[in-house]
């Protein structure tokens, strides 16, 4: 069976479509893993990582009053993240995340293993939120199998 970044890269390819990533929690690992991929830059216009709301905020635009209010752990910001890295970047669809991977962080009501995944596809978005619980890096490995496990579904039910 192929890897799921596989997967991915071939659903884009057949539905004519490209593919941005914009991560915080992960840091780059849903990226590295699209691009272990031969010929995903068929189908794969880059990556933005924000980790800091200040990258959030000037490169992806997302509301200053939506990090007040929500918080960078929430899915305002993940969909806000995913639609500005589409625009950003020039894509069809985009994925996004942002949590606590761990083992610090914590605020109220939100444990260490909260993430939320955005997922745009050109104007529409969408979120889901997700608890894990594992160590800071096994954390960020769920999240970011949870994203394109996702991203897979949501292009195998595009017609």
């Amino acid at each position: 069976m192929l890897r799921l970044e596989q997967q991915i890269v071939d659903l884009l390819r057949s539905k004519r479509l490209t593919l941005g990533v914009t991560e915080s929690a992960t840091g780059g690992l849903i990226s590295h893993l699209i691009t272990n991929v031969a010929g995903a830059s068929d189908v794969y216009n880059g990556s933005i990582t924000a980790y800091a709301n200040q990258a959030k905020v000037a490169v992806l635009g997302v509301k200053l009053e939506t990090l007040q209010k929500y918080g960078a752990v929430s899915s305002y910001v993940a969909e806000e993240m995913a639609l500005g890295a589409c625009r950003v970047l020039d894509t069809d669809v985009c994925i996004s995340d942002t949590g606590i991977a761990g083992p610090g962080g914590t605020a109220t009501n939100k444990p260490v293993g909260l993430f939320y995944i955005g997922l745009s596809h050109r104007l529409t978005v969408y979120s889901q939120k997700h608890i894990f619980c594992g160590s800071r890096e096994e954390n960020k490995q769920f999240a970011a199998h949870a994203a394109l496990e996702w991203l897979k579904t949501y292009l195998q039910n595009l017609e």
